[in-house]
């Protein structure tokens, strides 16, 4: 799966704060995913974090500079 730095995440289960939506703000073995309702960081196995991902949000951005 291609998940990278700046990506928003919307995920099956819950934040405990009730969001869904998660900032990726690292990637490799593990994440380290910014809830976008709370600010909390958390680090999920990599494994674990592309099992819960429903939706990936990305910014696309033009290759012509």
């Amino acid at each position: 799966m291609d998940v990278r730095v700046g990506d928003v995440l919307v995920m099956k289960k819950n934040h405990p704060c009730g969001n869904n939506v998660f900032e990726v703000l690292r990637t490799g073995m593990d994440f380290r995913l910014r809830c976008r309702g709370c600010a909390h960081e958390v680090m999920v196995p990599r494994r674990k974090a592309e099992k819960n991902i429903r939706k990936i949000i990305r910014e696309e951005q033009d290759g012509d500079a």
